[in-house]
């Protein structure tokens, strides 16, 4: 699976993300909360094509919700956690083939998820930067060819500035 591409927004990630949402919410129960965030909640964006879904737990939920998550064999990745928002991902067949599912989970209205619904809300209300996010996006798969690391880079202070802008609403 090629990963840093730039794909079309599609409207089947709407439904794809209802799917990921029943699984999430039989492993983990009625205590989190789950939102779809990323590119392919915002329509018309694009992008990687992955979809990204935000848990929020009561902090005293986390560690269990993470050994839910693992149990339901979504793969933790320490290294693209953090202590406030641990990171899985799991490989899910769909029509088409694989899809690629990343699970974002952190507290419940904690800093990671004011930020993260911040910045989708943000974007679902203002053409203008979704236009400029796209393109930017493009640019970044073009320059980072592959490499992770340089692909988050380019797209950095974009981000950081919608963030803020997103949080003084």
């Amino acid at each position: 699976m090629q990963k840093y591409v730039f794909r079309r927004y599609v409207s089947e990630y709407v439904t794809f993300f209802t799917l990921e949402k029943r699984r999430l919410r039989k492993a983990l129960g009625p205590f989190a909360k789950i939102q779809h965030v990323g590119s392919t909640a915002i329509v018309g964006l694009g992008g990687k094509g992955i979809l990204d879904v935000l848990v929020g737990v009561p902090k005293a939920k986390f560690k269990e919700a993470k050994k839910k998550l693992e149990k339901a064999r979504y793969e933790f990745r320490e290294r693209a956690s953090t202590p406030d928002r641990f990171f899985f991902r799991r490989n899910i067949r769909h029509k088409k083939g694989n899809r690629r599912v990343h699970i974002h989970l952190t507290t419940c209205d904690g800093k990671d998820w004011k930020e993260m619904i911040g910045f989708c809300d943000y974007l679902s209300k203002h053409p203008d930067a979704v236009e400029e996010y796209a393109r930017l996006k493009k640019e970044a798969v073009k320059k980072a060819r592959g490499i992770g690391e340089l692909y988050r880079k380019h797209k950095e202070s974009f981000i950081k500035n919608i963030v803020k802008k997103a949080l003084q609403q």
